[in-house]
């Protein structure tokens, strides 16, 4: 007598499996409310929804969005999406304090387009800003892509065997991801026709100049072998500059 094997049967996700979709998806409906809130800033304080330059801005940015979905791991994306432990103190502030200066570049951009606060750029420009803001993302997004320990707040992994990337655009700058956020950044206000809303930008920058600061400090002195990457790729930021 033969004995037929059910071969269909599923198999269920073990626990690990399913913590990092439940985490997957809290991470993308983070990043999907971060999206909808900006559109509703920008839009809100235009005080109109026929804002080519906003809508140009938006769609880059949901093409980003994609892009980061199809391309980073999902242990990545899970864990970007985890409440923190052992985050260093300074960059819980840090990032608060960013927040201030970023939602302002925001809402100055919105509030200029319905004032005309700065004289009218030239689309060429705008276009050109656009492009670079796009430079900016893809950096960044490479940067995660390349580093299976990049996370929102800084701090030593060690429940994940935390080692040095080195790889991708490490090779030539410490922290890509920041040079990435800073370059689009500083384009956004650009891209929407803001010369006002630089200043917030600006500020915002400077917020991420501090903190690539701090944590290559940390880094150099938790992160076993980060010293010896640091004498091999000198620049944190700016191959040259810094």
């Amino acid at each position: 007598m033969s004995i037929k094997m059910n071969t269909n049967t599923p198999v269920k996700p073990s626990p690990e499996e399913t913590g990092v979709s439940r985490a997957v998806l809290k991470r993308l409906l983070q990043v999907v409310g971060q999206f909808l809130t900006i559109a509703v800033i920008l839009f809100v304080t235009a005080g109109r929804l026929d804002w080519g330059w906003a809508w140009a801005y938006l769609g880059l940015g949901l093409g980003i969005v994609i892009l980061n979905a199809l391309i980073l791991s999902p242990e990545l994306i899970a864990e970007r999406g985890q409440p923190k432990e052992n985050v260093k103190g300074w960059d819980r502030a840090l990032t608060t304090l960013s927040i201030f200066p970023t939602l302002g570049m925001l809402i100055v951009a919105g509030l200029d387009e319905r004032f005309g606060w700065s004289p009218p750029l030239a689309p060429a420009a705008q276009f050109m800003a656009l492009a670079v803001l796009a430079l900016g993302q893809l950096l960044f997004s490479w940067a995660m892509a390349a580093n299976k320990y990049f996370s929102t707040l800084v701090r030593i992994q060690l429940e994940r065997g935390h080692t040095v990337a080195s790889g991708g655009p490490y090779r030539y700058v410490r922290h890509p991801g920041y040079a990435g956020y800073i370059t689009f950044t500083l384009a956004t206000p650009l891209a929407l026709g803001s010369l006002w809303g630089i200043i917030f930008a600006g500020l915002t920058a400077c917020i991420f100049v501090i903190r690539t600061a701090l944590e290559d400090r940390a880094l150099q002195a938790e992160l076993p072998g980060y010293k010896d990457y640091a004498q091999q790729v000198r620049y944190r930021l700016l191959p040259g500059v810094w």
